[in-house]
């Protein structure tokens, strides 16, 4: 069964949905200050993704030199890697997802809502246990290499 084709749909509604953004408020406030707000949008973005982003690597720093596995500094730094991008796309609804990306509170309950309801799982992909298997496909062996193992086998006689 083919799934629903989600960031089709995102790609296209998305900007429909910047395109009527913006010319309701630029009608509202002008174009020349719709513009200004853009750009200031943009500052204001990449200030809180660089301040957000070095407080994020700290935590992500002093969970690994605890030993302790840092799944949620990494949910967090990607979430604010996308806000920080949304920032940069021109327009205010994804001004609005990449602050609500961006903000601690928010970003925090996200992360939680995501490890809780199994979005993202904590545990890695690869589990090394001492137990035997117990699927029977295990073969031991050596290998043993002959100096005439090297020729090719149409060379031999």
């Amino acid at each position: 069964m083919r799934r629903f084709p989600v960031f089709s749909v995102l790609f296209l509604v998305i900007p429909f949905i910047e395109l009527w953004l913006l010319i309701k408020v630029g009608s509202a406030i002008g174009a020349l200050a719709t513009i200004l707000l853009l750009i200031l949008s943009g500052f204001l973005g990449m200030y809180l993704l660089r301040h957000q982003g070095l407080a994020t690597l700290a935590k992500f720093q002093r969970d690994m030199q605890a030993g302790q596995r840092p799944a949620k500094s990494l949910l967090e730094g990607t979430m604010m890697l996308l806000g920080g991008l949304l920032f940069i796309i021109p327009g205010f609804f994804t001004d609005l997802v990449g602050l609500i990306l961006l903000l601690p509170p928010t970003r925090y309950l996200l992360v939680k809502f995501m490890l809780k309801n199994g979005v993202v799982s904590v545990g890695g992909g690869y589990q090394h246990t001492s137990a035997p298997r117990s699927s029977g496909t295990d073969i031991e062996g050596e290998v043993i290499r002959r100096v005439d193992d090297t020729k090719n086998s149409l060379d031999r006689p």
